[in-house]
């Protein structure tokens, strides 16, 4: 609905046309690599992978093209990342749509768009990450699996998911609590679920 939704409002713009759409990570690729859009719009959470892990065979697919992450993950977290990933901006999906098209447009003018808030107005990629709080210290499968597990996943869904066997996947759980400092694995699943449904930071 969300995709669709989006199809029409980009549509609506004269010097606007949507090429193509695509439900997965596999698909996008494909869509890309066949479509050459000048501009892909992304979600970090697809069905098959994580939006951060494609970024990259995107670039690889089509070259030129931009990169805007569209999603409802908090952007003082994962903006950083994708922009150092190659991505062009990052806005989150409850932003005014008027602003998503002007973020659209920002990157196809050569600029970087992330919030005024967040970047205090700079257009330029950051060069490492500030490491302020202990999620910015994960690592993007880190974060997915983090996700993942505030999605109510087991360990052994988790590592069909990731190409993982249940003991990396606890083995990981447990570097991910001795990072945010948390006591048990309780913990760490009730701070999952927290992030996932409540937005903590």
């Amino acid at each position: 609905m969300f995709r669709e939704g989006l199809a029409q409002l980009i549509s609506s713009e004269n010097e606007l046309v949507v090429c193509g759409r695509a439900a997965s990570a596999a698909q996008g690729i494909e869509g890309t690599l066949r479509l050459k859009p000048d501009i892909v719009l992304l979600d970090i959470t697809l069905p098959d992978r994580s939006g951060l892990e494609i970024i990259k065979p995107i670039r690889e697919a089509h070259p030129g093209v931009k990169i805007l992450v569209i999603s409802m993950h908090d952007e003082a977290l994962y903006a950083n990342r994708v922009l150092r990933l190659g991505g062009d901006g990052y806005i989150m999906k409850q932003e005014n749509p008027s602003e998503v098209v002007s973020a659209i447009q920002d990157i196809l003018q050569g600029h970087i768009y992330v919030s005024e808030g967040l970047m205090s107005g700079r257009k330029e990629r950051p060069a490492k990450p500030t490491n302020a709080r202990p999620l910015d210290a994960l690592s993007d499968p880190q974060l997915e699996l983090l996700e993942l597990l505030g999605q109510g996943e087991t360990y052994a869904e988790i590592g069909e998911r990731l190409g993982l066997n249940t003991l990396a996947v606890a083995s990981e759980c447990e570097a991910i609590r001795n990072q945010l400092e948390l006591k048990s694995d309780n913990a760490l699943i009730r701070y999952a679920v927290c992030w996932i449904e409540l937005g903590v930071k």
